[in-house]
């Protein structure tokens, strides 16, 4: 636990005792997909195709939801065995037969159209039938049946992310009816991790960083519950700090032009250039004049943010989150919230033999 410039450790079945009372807890609900997908050529050649994100359909729950074929952005292992031919996949307990056809190139990734001989089945039964969980790879192992249970969150319930939200998966049921019964009330949102998460920053100025895009789905209740909880918000993990903080500039934007007639996109140094004379009610405000007035019921949007010292905090009071690796942009995240106290508690950290990464520690951060 670090507050204050202090530095402490407990169990993190305790942390009950440290969340102030009133606060709102604010999670992630995005459950990992069996992503990777390993193909055989006729030659024998292995080509592993993992599933990043979806392109056609655009929205996660309309392609895994697809009976009749998608386009999915990939990474592919093995790529320069894989020339112009289709890949086919048996996949015995669907009695279907799985095509993968490599469409274009763009940097080390490609789009990859999908399709199958059984308009009764949807992609995501394709996944959970024949796909592999993508776990982190510095573990060094395969992926096990236990995995489909560890490495999800026990409140995980929307399909679409590549790598768990591993802030949230300390916590269990008995945790959080522990809270609940102290009063702090929880809410959900959803942002898909990608892959782009683990990258690491290469470059000296991290502004030259290249921030990836998610994509973020959150209820016009949660909205109003963060509205009316202003100073007391508690962020399970950085990908709800980044679609939190995303808010007030979505915000921000729609109080400027009043709706949007493309997809609202938070640009990744659009905190550091002009600064909105607005406060987060009003910007949390707008969003839902916004739903109300085009009669949705959840905001969806794109995130590019990118959280680097010298950010300003608008929405998010307290964060918890793992130990991170360095030069990576979940280390910078830490760091602007912290200020440079982040060294203090990383070596108390190292000191003190914590876990690291993904099945690592956790630790509770009060905003500088």
């Amino acid at each position: 636990m670090y507050r204050g410039g202090r530095v402490s450790e407990d169990k993190f079945y305790n942390i009950g005792d440290y969340i102030p009372q009133g606060s709102l807890l604010v999670y992630n609900n995005t459950r990992v997909i069996q992503a990777r997908l390993v193909f055989h050529k006729q030659s024998g050649a292995r080509i592993e195709v993992f599933c990043l994100a979806p392109i056609e359909p655009y929205d996660y729950q309309l392609s895994l939801s697809s009976t009749t074929g998608c386009v999915w952005k990939c990474m592919i292992g093995n790529a320069k065995k894989w020339h112009d031919d289709s890949l086919e996949l048996r996949v015995e307990s669907l009695e279907l037969v799985l095509r993968a056809e490599k469409l274009s190139q763009t940097g080390n990734t490609y789009a990859v159209r999908f399709s199958w001989d059984d308009q009764t089945v949807a992609f995501s039964e394709i996944l959970e039938a024949i796909g592999e969980l993508p776990i982190p790879p510095y573990l060094n192992r395969k992926s096990e049946e236990s995995d489909k249970t560890t490495y999800q969150t026990v409140y995980s319930r929307i399909k679409g992310s590549v790598a768990a939200p591993t802030a949230g998966l300390h916590f269990t049921n008995a945790v959080l009816d522990d809270l609940r019964n102290r009063g702090i009330r929880t809410t959900e949102l959803t942002l898909h991790v990608g892959a782009g998460t683990f990258q690491p920053v290469k470059v000296e100025d991290a502004n030259e960083h290249p921030m990836h895009t998610e994509i973020i789905a959150v209820p016009r209740q949660a909205i109003a519950d963060i509205q009316a909880n202003l100073g007391h918000i508690v962020s399970v993990g950085t990908t709800s700090m980044r679609t939190l903080e995303s808010l007030y500039f979505i915000g921000c934007q729609l109080r400027e032009h009043g709706t949007a007639d493309e997809t609202i996109h938070v640009g990744q140094h659009e905190p550091y250039g002009r600064q909105y004379e607005v406060t987060a009610h009003d910007a949390l405000q707008a969003i839902l004049d916004y739903l109300d007035a085009t009669g949705q019921d959840t905001l969806h949007a794109e995130t590019q943010i990118m959280i680097r010292p010298g950010y300003t905090f608008r929405i998010v009071d307290v964060l918890i989150t793992n130990f991170h690796q360095p030069k990576s942009t979940l280390l910078l995240l830490v760091s602007a919230f912290v200020g440079g106290d982040w060294k203090t508690i990383y070596d108390y950290a190292l000191g003190h033999e914590f876990r690291f990464l993904s099945y690592g520690d956790s630790s509770i951060l009060f905003k500088r």
